[in-house]
């Protein structure tokens, strides 16, 4: 080990165990500190009039990082926060300590290669390590250039050719040590140190029966909180019956809920598919867990489809040079957000979404299939105001989802639209899900 100082930022990986990053950056270094930058970006408001990220992500963001910091501080390290863009937050503290190198998780997403892009240009050594998917890219039989059309093609190819991830690695059980920081300006840090957010926010305690319900110390962001949920999970038989009830729209063991700790890296999805497969050799596999595994794939297939188009998958377009600009109704975006538009199905989606930060993965596709073919609005406006709301946003699943339904990604079909009726006679017989979150004159949130 050498003496160097290396700045490890952390990104979407908030975990100690199978953090390849993390790895790189203790294995030739000296000292390394631990760092998480809050950009304001993040807060401020888009171009469709709202905050990137909500209070329900800025909450499950905030239990990831305390309980991240209560494991560093187990190893005798710490998570020193930062507020302020991450190139020149980062430049400034590097400086401030003598430090040159920067090591961090590679995400293939424009905004975040932006941000690499300027600690290099302020004259930082930065190593990215891809880590984020199931599949290592170099082990794929066909080059990130050549990623088959279709999803399904990819999903054969992968099969066939028996494409394995590699075994997790287990958390380090010591970390190189800090350096001090009594000497730091305290105007690079200030407000920063131990920053947090409300573990509750208003009127979610209300929600008793949310899917996600996060504000429950079982369903915490961090790193232990997901490691636990993946062993009740894979303890019972609910992966056997998961493809029979992932279509579900209301109950927190209709689907595996992993979603939400992949998002924010707390949990690795290799360490998800190893208990997936100690499950298998265990109670035997079944459709159910081929169905995790299919859906484990689908989310590198939205990886990879980011190493292979980059920039064009946030054109208006997308990947679809034909397609026409997409049109947009502001008043009619602004009653889909709300859950105001009319139609008690997409309405109560809406509302839930906005009331717990979640919406099944059905009802995801309806109400987004909703905004852009029977209200006629821009596809990139649903798709920040998913990132705003969602507790589990991703920024490829998010982006490659609204393409996909859009027909501007790479569905064959060249977009899917959901008729609301059928879906709501074919999901919602009883009228449940309406009940709950559609009755006349509520509010998400009352």
């Amino acid at each position: 080990m050498g003496s160097e100082l290396v700045i490890f930022w952390f990104r979407n990986d908030l975990r100690l165990g199978d953090n390849l990053a993390l790895v790189e950056a203790c294995g030739a270094a000296g000292r390394v500190l631990p760092v998480y930058c809050h950009d304001p970006a993040a807060e401020a408001s888009t171009r469709w009039g709202f905050a990137r990220r909500g209070p329900h992500r800025r909450a499950l963001l905030a239990a990831a990082l305390a309980d991240l910091d209560q494991t560093l501080r187990a190893r005798e390290s710490r998570l020193l926060q930062l507020r302020g863009v991450p190139g020149a937050v980062l430049p400034a503290l590097a400086r401030a300590l003598g430090a040159e190198r920067v090591v961090c998780e590679a995400i293939a997403a424009p905004e975040e290669e932006d941000e690499v892009a300027a600690l290099r240009a302020a004259g930082l050594r930065v190593k990215t390590v891809w880590q984020s998917s199931l599949l290592d890219p170099a082990g794929l039989p066909f080059a990130v250039a050549h990623l088959p059309k279709v999803f399904t093609a990819f999903r054969q190819v992968v099969e066939s050719a028996g494409v394995l991830p590699a075994a997790p690695l287990a958390a380090p059980e010591a970390l190189p040590p800090c350096p001090p920081l009594a000497s730091l300006d305290e105007a690079l840090i200030a407000g920063c140190g131990d920053r947090s957010e409300p573990v509750v926010e208003a009127g979610a305690e209300r929600f008793e029966e949310a899917s996600f319900p996060w504000w429950q110390p079982a369903f915490a962001g961090g790193e232990r909180a997901a490691l636990a949920h993946v062993a009740r999970y894979f303890a019972g038989d609910l992966p056997r019956h998961y493809k029979a009830t992932r279509n579900g729209l209301s109950g927190v063991d209709f689907s595996s809920k992993l979603s939400p700790w992949l998002a924010q890296g707390a949990l690795s999805p290799r360490v998800a598919l190893a208990a997936l497969r100690r499950h298998e050799a265990e109670q035997g596999a079944s459709d159910g867990t081929y169905w995790l595994w299919f859906e484990l794939l689908w989310r590198d297939y939205f990886r990879f489809l980011h190493l292979q188009h980059g920039r064009r998958l946030y054109r208006a377009r997308g990947l679809n040079e034909e397609a026409p600009m997409p049109a947009h109704d502001p008043a009619a975006f602004a009653a889909w957000c709300e859950g105001r538009t009319g139609h008690a199905f997409i309405d109560g989606g809406m509302r839930e979404l906005a009331a717990t930060g979640w919406l099944s993965n059905r009802m995801r596709q309806v109400v987004a299939s909703y905004l852009i073919y029977d209200l006629g609005c821009d596809w990139r406006a649903g798709a920040a105001w998913f990132e705003a709301q969602l507790v589990d946003y991703d920024v490829y699943s998010n982006q490659g989802n609204w393409l996909y339904i859009a027909g501007r990604g790479t569905d064959p079909r060249g977009g899917r639209r959901f008729d609301p009726d059928k879906q709501a006679a074919t999901y919602d017989a009883d009228g449940a899900y309406r009940a709950r979150w559609a009755e006349p004159g509520r509010r998400a949130g009352d």
